[in-house]
């Protein structure tokens, strides 16, 4: 198995190109102020809509976002309604410009077993902006790391024999920069299930700060504390 290059000083040395983020901390969040949940979820779009636009500014190719896992149908059916309803109000209202301003959208994890209203969304927005060529703005949506390993493990097998590459090749992140940083909110510290694959030599960041409170200037800290790290892959 081929492994990345350790950093030798060139131009891209300490420049992240695909960093995801666990954003985690709404129900914390909306407790702490004695809110709804729905509330800490309302603004943690708005975390995500500031985020978004922060990230073309800091030059990163990709960005991947964990909304909703496989674990996440486990909630209230309440709870659940209202993060459908968020994520078709923030379609509807940032679609146009996400797509001016040249980003792409892509889906990772099994987004059609959500409801058809959703789904027809979804690909609408995926098709108003699969011919842009700027920042791509990955959704994971019903994903679930294990499951996504075990669906690309079987399409390799299909095609012949099962190689770290093969399964690489066939994962819903096949066409994104390989994964350099994770940062994870709220102080946890744990993947829960999100990029396993991906995350084998990316750089981890946690803070305490909540999601709703994170901020692009949160992001360009993190991307700071990246560029100060020494990736070695395993080597001395």
């Amino acid at each position: 198995m081929s492994m990345p290059a350790a950093t030798s000083g060139g131009p891209d040395e300490g420049r992240a190109r695909h960093v995801a983020i666990i954003m985690d901390g709404n129900g914390r969040w909306a407790k702490k102020r004695h809110l709804p949940r729905a509330v800490g979820h309302q603004r943690g779009v708005e975390a995500v809509r500031a985020v978004v636009r922060g990230a073309k500014g800091l030059g990163l190719e990709a960005l991947t976002l964990y909304a909703f896992s496989t674990e996440n149908w486990r909630r209230p059916d309440d709870e659940i309604s209202d993060l459908m309803g968020l994520m078709k109000r923030f379609i509807l209202s940032d679609l146009e410009e996400m797509a001016s301003n040249n980003i792409r959208l892509k889906i990772i994890g099994d987004y059609k077993a959500f409801k058809p209203d959703v789904v027809e969304l979804i690909e609408g927005a995926l098709a108003r902006t699969a011919a842009n060529t700027g920042t791509t703005i990955a959704v994971a949506l019903n994903y679930g790391s294990m499951d996504e390993i075990a669906r690309a493990a079987t399409r390799a097998a299909a095609e012949g024999p099962i190689t770290p590459e093969s399964i690489a090749a066939h994962l819903d992140t096949a066409d994104l920069p390989p994964l350099d940083l994770l940062i994870r909110t709220s102080g946890e510290e744990r993947l829960s299930n999100f990029l396993l694959w991906q995350a084998a030599y990316a750089e981890l960041w946690f803070t305490e700060v909540l999601w709703p409170d994170f901020t692009a200037e949160h992001l360009k800290e993190a991307l700071d504390a990246f560029a100060g790290r020494e990736r070695r892959y395993g080597g001395r």
